[in-house]
């Protein structure tokens, strides 16, 4: 069983999106990403309530602002998805969830050390360029539920 429903389209556009986050970071750093958006989509707390679809993950709106910088920022994001990602993104949305974003909502790349907290919330690891952050202890026990 995935850990959320999905279609062929909702592949695509992750695919897509953890590409244009993280291409330079290889394999790894795209089933991160990936696995980010999943855990936010599982999420239904804090910043992340009333997600239903990986649509709504991807162009929700913070502020002003797309929640993923290359929905405004870059063209990778609006290239064609490629098989290679596509297939990332099919692991992220059935099963794979590891360390340091298993339980991650949150990634940035600070171009710098990683804080200890971002926006408040407890720095869980590092891979490359991304520093992850999942939620406090008792604010998303959501996210620390099933697969």
């Amino acid at each position: 069983m995935p850990r959320v429903s999905y279609r062929s389209s909702d592949v695509d556009l992750m695919a897509r999106m953890m590409r244009a986050e993280a291409e330079g970071e290889g394999k790894q750093g795209m089933l991160y990403v990936g696995n980010v958006i999943v855990n936010r989509l599982n999420a239904n707390c804090l910043d992340f309530k009333n997600l239903r679809t990986v649509p709504h993950v991807i162009y929700q709106i913070q502020g002003s602002n797309y929640s993923f910088e290359a929905v405004q920022k870059g063209t990778l994001f609006y290239q064609k998805a490629r098989t290679a990602e596509k297939r990332l993104a099919k692991q992220n949305l059935d099963y794979w969830r590891q360390h340091p974003a298993k339980y991650a909502l949150w990634y940035f790349n600070p171009y710098a050390p990683c804080p200890p907290t971002w926006y408040d919330q407890p720095f869980s690891g590092q891979f490359k360029s991304h520093c992850f952050y999942e939620p406090k202890p008792g604010t998303c026990d959501s996210v620390y539920i099933g697969r």
